[in-house]
């Protein structure tokens, strides 16, 4: 494993199996002697790290179950509602931070919250904190190897929470047979047998804290003998001259990463020769997933390709949820996005009709025992014959020849991903907006399935005219009240926090919505799917380029 080390001018800081072997029973020994057991926690506020690794790998050895929450849980989060939810779930007995001192509000809150609370950090900034070093310098001891032979497929190795998009979120015990069950899954598809002298390397910035980067992709990098460069960069204008940075640096066999960051690789390769030979030197395959690739990114990424190798690249992805891990993969060559591909090895998966669509259902050992703490949620996400519910919709390809795959329909809740993976709950986002641009608006409706950002379909409120003029009964005047709602927009991203709360553009509706057609429903309710459906064409314009004269853009 590496990462750049500040200290040092940012070279990178480089840790060897060897290394972590022992790091890793140490720690192991050290949270034994704290007298800790499958039945505790240890929560990780901080972000990717090579101590984050560590720890992880100590609490692996020891039986002792890990809980990474979202560092903006306790970094950006106003009132830490989601963190201090997060705690009273795992319970946790020890507490790490990289940095005692960025996450001293978030300590100051569990400390006071839990008395006896171990905080450990690695910089020391903290008053009364344990530091990470003394984990380290633990003389291992026979606790280990006893410890050791009572980890089996059902020991809980970590637990994973939801986006929490729909409310709180949810805990979710993974165990160390459902990562022994993914790594199988993965190794049954493989037609070719590894070659012992080829190392995968791959540059990697997505959360531990997420299952594709935590379980999935850390996980595999072990399994293959891999070398990990830990990246620093974000998918953001601000970011990603990191990652940029890194890759003219580290030439990767693996890359995947979500759909907008490789949109933004593509547009930088594209005007920079150095970065794209560096990017393809030794490039075998990529990698995308939490969101569709769009087919423009897809083909400008293949004409790189080709132009620097002479041949396009294997694009993959695989589909899961942090209930699941991965259960379907494209692990074969397509010249489409959008696909989700065909079930892994030893993956059962049901189509079961719901409505006009078939919601995805999954069993197998790479699926989760349920939710920690929350027996009613854990019986209402099965089904009677025992399958996941993850309330998505998927339909073949081509149904004649199911070899093909399976293709992704949506959601069967109102709820959507952009491109970035990050989730968008229209069931809060929605009437916080109204709300925000009252009295204007009557209701709206959010889109931004698979786009890099979210935008809104309004319908004007019987006063709104008479809100701008003054006057009842007046003609309704767009600029105006385009100019109100964009300033009220633009107030609303100000407070909102992240790209799941900001909404970028804007059409007004002059149309109501129809009964006749289910776009509202006989409760009054605005059935969110079939407004996108059926105004298609206004929900394209918002994000089309550039955008037409009746998309106002905040």
């Amino acid at each position: 494993m590496a990462q750049r080390d500040a200290a040092s001018g940012g070279r990178w800081r480089m840790v060897s199996y060897a290394e972590a072997k022992r790091a890793a029973d140490a720690i192991a020994t050290w949270l034994l002697r704290q007298g800790m057991t499958g039945d505790d926690c240890v929560m990780i506020l901080s972000g990717n790290s090579i101590e984050h690794a560590l720890l992880m790998l100590g609490c692996y050895t020891a039986g002792v179950p890990i809980a990474p929450v979202s560092p903006a849980y306790s970094l950006l989060s106003t009132d830490l509602g989601k963190l201090q939810h997060c705690a009273a779930m795992v319970r946790p007995r020890i507490v790490f931070a990289q940095s005692g001192g960025a996450f001293g509000r978030a300590l100051a809150m569990l400390r006071a919250e839990r008395p006896g609370l171990i905080v450990v950090t690695a910089d020391g900034e903290v008053d009364n904190a344990v530091s990470f070093d003394d984990l380290m310098t633990t003389v291992t001891g026979p606790e280990v190897d006893r410890a050791m032979t009572q980890i089996g497929p059902q020991t809980v190795a970590k637990y994973l929470f939801t986006s929490g998009s729909t409310g709180h979120p949810k805990g979710v015990i993974q165990t160390h047979g459902m990562f022994a069950g993914m790594i199988a899954a993965q190794e049954g598809i493989r037609r070719e047998s590894r070659d012992p002298a080829e190392s995968p390397v791959s540059l990697e910035w997505m959360p531990w804290s997420h299952i594709s980067a935590g379980n999935i992709g850390f996980n595999d990098v072990i399994w293959t003998g891999g070398t990990i460069y830990l990246d620093d960069g974000k998918p953001t204008p601000a970011q990603f001259v990191a990652t940029l940075d890194n890759l003219r640096e580290v030439s990767p066999v693996m890359f995947a990463s979500a759909p907008i960051a490789l949109g933004m690789l593509a547009g930088a390769m594209e005007n920079d020769p150095e970065l794209r030979r560096s990017f393809f030197r030794n490039l075998r395959h990529m990698g995308y997933g939490g969101a569709t690739l769009s087919d423009d990114v897809y083909e400008r990424l293949q004409a790189m390709a080709v132009a620097e190798t002479g041949q396009r690249i294997a694009l993959t992805t695989m589909y899961g949820a942090t209930e699941t891990q991965g259960i379907t993969a494209v692990h074969w060559t397509a010249e489409r996005v959008g696909l989700i591909g065909l079930p892994l090895p030893g993956v059962t998966l049901k189509l079961a009709p719901t409505g006009a669509k078939f919601e995805v259902r999954v069993k197998g050992p790479t699926v989760t025992p349920g939710y920690l703490g929350d027996p009613d949620r854990t019986a209402a996400a099965w089904d009677e014959e025992g399958f996941y519910r993850l309330g998505d919709a998927a339909r073949f390809v081509d149904p004649a020849d199911p070899s093909q795959g399976l293709v992704f329909d949506g959601r069967i809740t109102e709820d959507f991903k952009l491109n970035t993976g990050t989730w968008v709950s229209v069931g809060t986002l929605r009437p916080d907006l109204v709300a925000a641009c009252a009295p204007y608006v009557a209701d709206a409706v959010i889109a931004g399935q698979d786009q890099p950002y979210a935008a809104a379909l309004f319908w004007p409120s019987a006063s709104g005219p008479a809100s701008v003029t003054g006057q009842a009964g007046d003609r309704l005047p767009i600029d105006q009240l385009a100019t109100i709602l964009r300033a009220r927009i633009a107030a609303f991203n100000a407070d909102a926090g992240g790209s799941s709360r900001r909404v970028t553009r804007f059409i007004i509706l002059a149309e109501p919505p129809s009964v006749e057609t289910g776009e509202i429903t006989d409760k009054g309710y605005i059935n969110q799917r079939a407004v996108r459906e059926r105004r298609a064409a206004d929900v394209t314009a918002l994000f089309a380029e550039p955008p037409a004269p009746r998309v106002m853009v905040v």
